[in-house]
This record gives C-alpha cells, sequence and structure tokens, in this order.
C-alpha cells in the first residue's frame, strides 16, 4: 500500500506541475516568436529578394502598432491579394522565400502581418489581440485604391489558419475565400497532443476529455467552430507528414464546414510535413491554389 500511495503522490505531482507550468507559460507554448539562438530582428527584407514592397504601419483596435509588409506582384497590379497568416514560430522574414514563389506561381499581391509581439510589432500576442490584429490588416486592405478590394484572400498556416478562419467567418463581404493548411481543430486539442497526460483534462468539443481544465487555456483558438460559420469557399490543404498537427485535424474541419458550406475542397499531399508542404507538394501544390482562385476570386469579379 506504501508503494502505491508513493506512485499516486507521484503522478499527482507531475500532473500539478504540469498544469502549473501550462498555466504559467501556455503563451510561450503557443507563441514563438523568437527562434531559438535567433533574434526578434527580421533577417532579411522583401528587398533581399528583389520583390516589390512596401512597409505598412497599423494600429489595432486596441492601439498596439503594428507592423506589415505589402508585396507586390507588379506596381500596378490588380491580381488577387493574399492576406497571409504565418505559423507561430520565428516571423514573417522567415516566410518570405515561399511568397516570393507565390507571387510568381500565382500571379499574386501578398500582405504579411506581423502578429503583436512578433518582428517589429509592438505588444504581447494573446488570442484576443491577434484577432484584433488580423482585423486591422484586412480593414486596411479592403480601404486600398491600388488593388481589387473584391479579391481578397485570406491564406492561413498552421496557427494562422485559426487566425484567417476567425477573421473569415467576421467579415462575409470583404473576404472572398479562405485556404487553410495544415491547422488545427483547436489548442485544446493540441495541448494532448504536446503533452500526453493533458488529453485527460483539456480537449475540445469532439473528444472525450473530462475538460476539467479547459479554462485555464487563455488561448482556445477554437478554429473547428469558427470554421463552421465560415460562408465563402475553403480550401483545405493537408500534408500528411504533418509531424506537428495531427492530419486528422484537417479532415475533422473539412468535415464541419463541409456540412454546411458546399464550397469546400479538400486535398491531400502525401509527403507533405508541417511546414513544406507548399515545396514537396511542388507544381501540384501551387496548381491547386491558382485553380481556386481562379474560381473564386476570379479577375472579372465586380466590386462589391
Amino acid at each position: 500500500m506504501a508503494y502505491v500511495s508513493v506512485l499516486l503522490y507521484g503522478v499527482g505531482g507531475i500532473v500539478v506541475a504540469g498544469v502549473a507550468l501550462l498555466v504559467v507559460f501556455q503563451e510561450k507554448l503557443v507563441y514563438v516568436p523568437v527562434l531559438p539562438g535567433l533574434t526578434k530582428s527580421y533577417p532579411i527584407t522583401p528587398a533581399r529578394l528583389n520583390l516589390i514592397y512596401e512597409d505598412v504601419w497599423l494600429r489595432s483596435s486596441d492601439g498596439v502598432r503594428l507592423h506589415s509588409w505589402f508585396i507586390k506582384l507588379l506596381p500596378d497590379s490588380q491580381g488577387p491579394t493574399i492576406l497571409f497568416f504565418q505559423e507561430n514560430a520565428g516571423n514573417i522574414a522567415h516566410r518570405l522565400e515561399m511568397v516570393r514563389i507565390m507571387i510568381q506561381k500565382l500571379n499574386c499581391n501578398v500582405f504579411m502581418l506581423s502578429y503583436r509581439g512578433y518582428g517589429e510589432s509592438d505588444g504581447y500576442p494573446s488570442q484576443h489581440g491577434i484577432i484584433k490584429d488580423a482585423q486591422a490588416a484586412l480593414d486596411h486592405l479592403s480601404q486600398r485604391t491600388d488593388i481589387d478590394t473584391s479579391r481578397i484572400v485570406v491564406f492561413g498556416r498552421s496557427l494562422g489558419g485559426a487566425v484567417g478562419a476567425v477573421l473569415t467567418k467576421n467579415n462575409p463581404e470583404k473576404v472572398s475565400a479562405l485556404i487553410l493548411e495544415n491547422t488545427f481543430t483547436s489548442i485544446l486539442d493540441m495541448a494532448g497532443v504536446l503533452l500526453p497526460f493533458l488529453k485527460w483534462f483539456i480537449g475540445g468539443s469532439g473528444t472525450k476529455s473530462l475538460k476539467l481544465l479547459n479554462f485555464v487555456v487563455r488561448s482556445p483558438w477554437n478554429t473547428i467552430d469558427a470554421i463552421g460559420e465560415v460562408k465563402q469557399p475553403v480550401l483545405f490543404l493537408s500534408g500528411l507528414q504533418d509531424e506537428m498537427v495531427p492530419p486528422f485535424h484537417m479532415k475533422m474541419l473539412y468535415a464541419k464546414a463541409a456540412a454546411r458550406n458546399s464550397q469546400c475542397t479538400f486535398v491531400e499531399f502525401p509527403s507533405g510535413m508541417h511546414m513544406d508542404t507548399w515545396l514537396t507538394g511542388g507544381d501540384v501544390y501551387w496548381r491547386t491554389v491558382m485553380q481556386f482562385l481562379v474560381k473564386h476570386a476570379p479577375e472579372e469579379k465586380k466590386q462589391r
């Protein structure tokens, strides 16, 4: 009995310690503006890749100063504009090579937002804050006179997909379509992936978790709830070798969206990992996205 008691106390201690770490450090797990060994600043700018761009400074509705890059295919380009939301780690400069290829392959403009606390943006990241940041970026694009504002498409990868789903849901008149890549159903579901013992205490609506500790999660990012309310066309890009977000999360998101939205498309990439699906997918990846844009953000689309 003494052995059992010691074991139970030990397990209990581990659980308590794990929960304490989650409460105190959860933002550092969800948001990683600085990669290990690097600084918060941008290692390169679009100029290094000979891209036409402008620095855009925004102010969120709660007063946080935000930095972004607006990169154009050509000075007078009126093609579709992709509002790109990045993953949780690093900053927008680490996505520039992908964006360079995106612009070439899709003949589009790209707006890259630095979330609060990332890159040159002020503040500290949080779910409520980043939702305000995304809205500021979309509002800015919607007011520009040098783009076709009827062809704004939101593209989010991983955490960026959660951001994009909320923004698209909230702005049916401003966003033409949504693209999600390797996105999770919720941070609540991801807690059990990152720290397996938490799956018994934290979980989303589709899990068997007791959900006793859901209340301690400050950034739940319930993408699966948001995607069920999106009325615009949605393209789901899923890398089947994703080592971070289990691929079944993307299938669940698609199922939830398609139950109410007939304009959903799901495409799998057998060799795609979390960060490189765009690369390993090759021409098939870019052709898939281009076909989606041609159909749902066409050139002849009239101003709303």
